[in-house]
């Protein structure tokens, strides 16, 4: 299988990342497999090709992970014709772009789109990833998984929100990593129109009623094509505990990740969203889950493998290479 991951910058990316497993998890497989910048793509002057100075990873069976990136990194890019992949996965993080560069957020579904249209199987989909990018896409799925919530970006209308519902959170539509999130007592809160107009700023808000249990953190849950990723009777899931008076979780925030066991209101949530998921080509997400509720999904560059191959001991990532492997011969 000829694999690429699309990145936001190869200089930026970092070893421990889940791309960097992933990587490593295709090549010891014996795929060629590749890294492509938003920037390195070029749309050929004559034959229309799709075609990208991409840099190779190649895993040497004495690498680490970080010397696996640094030789990523330090290798000289190659032209590699991107029509002649059998997949491309998309591991981008549009987000991060939209605030310092916004003109590359949208490339990797526009790329994506016009290589799925010419033969490459190209995870997540970017038809659906456009929409799944967005905390809105969460509103598609059954009102019994979720919290009560509303999107806007009125302040009046999230100051009634809250004063009908009581405890509530409140983000930006499209965001990630904690960024501006905060966490709302009830309707007297005295920084509730400074935390409005933060919020505000990077566009629509969504305000969720406070799920119980919420103040003790939450648990990422890993799905590979609809189903609870696992591999030798581990699950790829956790769960992330806030650390001191910080109600987020994220681990980028300090949150710290110990075991979940998966009970049966984290498979009744599965099987809620197995079909659709399935349906809109969401090969592989990360949803976080509150109690019987899901409070976000993660369709685009989902993270945290190495929090599961700490807490576990396994790599679950070349389970994720198989399934792909698998959907590319089927595609062919």
């Amino acid at each position: 299988m000829r694999l690429a991951f699309f990145v936001n910058d190869v200089a930026t990316e970092i070893d421990e990342y889940t791309t960097t497993r992933l990587a490593r998890a295709a090549s010891q497989a014996g795929h060629e497999v590749w890294y492509v910048g938003v920037c390195d793509v070029e749309l050929g002057e004559s034959d229309g090709q799709l075609v990208a100075r991409a840099r190779a990873a190649e895993f040497d069976k004495d690498d680490t992970l970080e010397t696996f990136m640094e030789r990523i990194k330090e290798g000289d890019a190659e032209r590699i014709v991107l029509d002649d992949l059998d997949a491309l996965f998309l591991r981008n993080e549009s987000i991060d772009d939209l605030q310092k560069r916004p003109w590359a957020s949208p490339l990797g579904v526009v790329f994506g789109q016009m290589l799925k249209a010419r033969g490459v199987t190209v995870v997540n989909d970017p038809m659906s990833l456009i929409r799944a990018t967005s905390k809105l896409y969460l509103e598609e799925f059954p009102a019994k998984i979720r919290p009560r919530s509303l999107v806007t970006h009125d302040p009046e209308a999230i100051e009634r929100f809250v004063a009908e519902v009581g405890h509530s959170v409140v983000k930006p539509l499209y965001g990630a990593k904690g960024r501006n999130v905060f966490m709302i007592e009830d309707e007297d809160e005295p920084n509730l129109t400074q935390m409005t107009e933060a919020v505000r700023q990077d566009g629509y808000a969504v305000v969720q009623e406070f799920v119980d249990g919420g103040e003790d953190g939450d648990a990422r849950i890993f799905l590979l094509e609809g189903k609870l990723l696992e591999r030798d009777g581990k699950p790829a899931a956790f769960r992330r505990v806030p650390q001191g008076n910080d109600p987020r979780a994220n681990i980028s925030k300090g949150g710290r990740p110990v075991p979940l066991e998966i009970g049966a209101a984290e498979r009744g949530i599965i099987e809620a969203m197995s079909a659709k998921l399935v349906a809109d080509g969401m090969y592989f997400v990360g949803i976080d889950v509150i109690g019987d509720k899901v409070v976000e999904i993660n369709a685009e560059s989902p993270g945290g493998m190495q929090s599961v191959e700490r807490l576990y001991d396994v790599d679950v990532c070349p389970t994720v290479i198989e399934a792909l492997e698998r959907r590319t011969k089927a595609r062919r």
